[in-house]
């Protein structure tokens, strides 16, 4: 896992929850964002598209307008760095194809919360 150092990551509880399931946590060095500019870039849409623009109401509410937000930017906007295509675009493009006799592709997958999947996609 790489984080930036804010407050939130650099806690004892969760030091303590990446040691509990053996996962690295790296830090990036202070005050050089580009280290993690991926996901800097999208946390900045995010805030600045989403989280700046709306007063939550609730917990549900706070859901239904992330996750309508999320659907905008996984399946309706094009994103110059995948040639104009929509994430989903990308990771339907990306799938390789099963030749006969292999066992058939997944019905689901496994929820990944706040994470990115491998696809691209955010859930």
């Amino acid at each position: 896992m790489v984080s930036d150092n804010g407050t939130e990551l650099t806690s004892t509880a969760i030091l303590r929850w990446s040691q509990d399931r053996k996962i690295d946590w790296h830090y990036i060095t202070p005050g050089n964002p580009t280290q993690n500019a991926f996901i800097e870039s999208f946390n900045g849409k995010l805030r600045d598209e989403c989280l700046n623009e709306t007063l939550f109401r609730s917990l549900g509410h706070a859901r239904q307008v992330l996750a309508a937000w999320r659907e905008d930017y996984n399946h309706v906007r094009p994103h110059s760095a995948l040639g104009g295509m929509t994430p989903a675009d990308k990771a339907a493009r990306s799938i390789p194809q099963r030749e006969p006799g292999h066992a058939p592709a997944p019905v689901a997958s496994p929820a990944h919360t706040g994470h990115q999947l491998q696809s691209g996609l955010y859930c």
